[in-house]
């Protein structure tokens, strides 16, 4: 959503209300000016107008009654004049299609669901998909996601730029995927939420350790999935990891804010809220069909965020349901994370040896030399665990990261 300036708003407990209605209705709105325009970048640039108009007068003159049909109105009179200006278009054919709402014909329907699937299409890349979710359905502006991803405005704008023309030379049609499509592009689109999360909870690079603005927004987004979805169990289990992650967030941090472990964290600082809500939706994820990586990633987060203290872990559980993960990803990471509790379970030296298996996949990469440091450390091999931690250090390029790693490195170093 682009932002207004201060004198802008009124007071300053009007806006944080204002900003998170714009923030909702803004991909209703938007799915809506798709589906009567069918042109992604021209009906985003007419919502984006209309959000601006509201930002400005909303504050000082109050919300409408109907907030999404005069938000709606404001982007089909401005679509409207976009159009007649431009003489190369097929003019009167789009005028007649964008002919102005009454408040009695807002449509009911929420096309948000519908925008996201689009939005994390397959011809998308990753990286792609998730600027163009973040832009279109999320409501950030260009300069926001660039931040957030450290890379250069012009270079975000030109990416979100090249996703829309995608879409359209795709020839994707603004609707819902076909049934036979459905199960694969709803999966596209919860691994570009889950990605969006990552990068918002641990940020892979630069001076944050976490973005807020990206994880609450995958949050968010995912919580209206569910509400379309309830019933659907990958939904409900990335919903609950998400919840369940985001809950241990006040603790990951020290006074001074520099990195917390897991097993160091002060759990009275957890949030319980969103533990007890997290751990009910991962219970209901289980119940809902057969178990898919969201829903064990989910159960695994459950288990850690019930337990009173590191101690008191149920490592052999966790174990169990990492070496599901693993038959049924094949992911490096899940293999990284199976070593880590069968380190607890059974020892470091079983740990070091289920890392072998990651030495070509996993090859730089700085997580694969902070476990194996981590475990040579417990073994009390210090001479290897000092290399690792400085290994780990170097290729790292997440300053929080580095520092931590550096930090144990320095402290193995004296003892």
């Amino acid at each position: 959503m682009a932002s207004a300036s201060s004198s802008d708003w009124g007071s300053v407990s009007e806006r944080p209300a204002t900003e998170d209605l714009l923030r909702e209705l803004a991909p209703q709105v938007l799915g809506i000016m798709m589906r009567r325009s069918g042109g992604l970048e021209a009906a985003e640039d007419a919502v984006q107008e209309a959000l601006i108009a509201a930002a400005r007068h909303w504050p000082a003159g109050g919300v409408p009654d109907n907030p999404r049909a005069w938000l709606l109105l404001a982007a089909s009179r401005r679509l409207s004049d976009q159009i007649r200006s431009d003489q190369a278009r097929r003019r009167r054919e789009v005028i007649v299609a964008l002919s102005e709402l009454s408040p009695a014909q807002v449509p009911a329907r929420d096309d948000t669901l519908t925008l996201l699937f689009m939005c994390c299409h397959p011809v998308l890349t990753a990286a792609s998909a998730i600027a163009l979710t973040l832009r279109a359905v999320g409501g950030l502006t260009t300069a926001e996601i660039a931040s957030a991803f450290l890379v250069p405005e012009a270079t975000m704008a030109q990416r979100i730029s090249r996703a829309k023309q995608r879409i359209s030379v795709s020839g994707v049609p603004f609707g819902l995927p076909a049934e036979d499509e459905r199960p694969a592009r709803l999966r596209s689109v919860l691994h570009v939420l889950y990605l969006i999360f990552n990068e918002g909870y641990v940020t892979r690079s630069g001076p944050a350790l976490h973005r807020r603005e990206l994880s609450g927004e995958a949050i968010r987004l995912i919580r209206d999935v569910h509400v379309v979805l309830p019933d659907d169990g990958q939904v409900t289990g990335l919903l609950a990891l998400m919840i369940l992650t985001e809950a241990r967030r006040p603790a990951r941090t020290d006074a001074h804010g520099d990195l917390v472990p897991l097993a160091e964290q002060d759990r009275a600082l957890w949030d319980q809220e969103l533990i007890t809500e997290g751990v009910a939706l991962a219970v209901r994820a289980m119940t809902q069909g057969p178990a898919g990586d969201y829903q064990i990633q989910a159960a695994i987060a459950a288990l850690h965020d019930e337990a009173p203290s590191a101690a008191d872990t149920d490592w052999p559980q966790i174990l169990a349901l990492y070496a599901i993960l693993e038959r049924l990803t094949g992911n490096p990471m899940v293999t990284l994370n199976l070593a880590v509790a069968a380190a607890m379970v059974e020892g470091p030296t079983t740990g070091l040896r289920l890392l072998e298996r990651l030495d070509e996949r996993l090859a730089g990469h700085h997580r694969l030399d902070a476990v194996r440091a981590h475990l040579l450390e417990q073994l009390g091999d210090t001479d290897a665990a000092l290399a690792h931690y400085r290994a780990a250090a170097r290729r790292t390029l997440s300053i929080p990261e580095r520092n931590y790693l550096l930090m144990k490195a320095a402290r193995l170093n004296l003892s």
